[in-house]
């Protein structure tokens, strides 16, 4: 996959992301602190990606895994949103393998080298 194709793909799934987050949590008592929370970090990391900031792909691969851990809290807590924690879940591990191809194509290619 080319760099500007994965790029999209991640913004993309930023996106995505972010429109679950308001989605999910539109009926909240604490929307501020939602938007604050879950929805501005993809949105902040959507405008790196866009940039072809390199730190903005390390971020989104670590808070992927916030949004992982988050994704399978509630849907095992809460059976209720099962729906949006699996399309959470899907997503961020979609983000994890998008900023991970660079790390693993240098990986495999050095072993094929040697």
């Amino acid at each position: 996959m080319k760099s500007r194709a994965r790029d999209l793909a991640l913004g993309l799934a930023l996106l995505l992301l972010a429109a679950l987050y308001v989605w999910w949590f539109r009926g909240d008592r604490h929307l501020t602190a939602v938007l604050l929370v879950f929805v501005a970090p993809p949105l902040l990391l959507l405008v790196g990606v866009a940039l072809q900031r390199a730190p903005a792909r390390f971020w989104a691969g670590v808070l992927a895994l916030f949004w992982f851990s988050h994704g399978v809290m509630s849907a095992w807590a809460y059976r209720e949103t099962l729906l949006y924690a699996g399309i959470e879940i899907v997503l961020s591990l979609l983000i994890v393998a998008l900023v991970s191809v660079p790390g693993m194509r240098a990986r495999f290619a050095r072993k094929r080298s040697q």
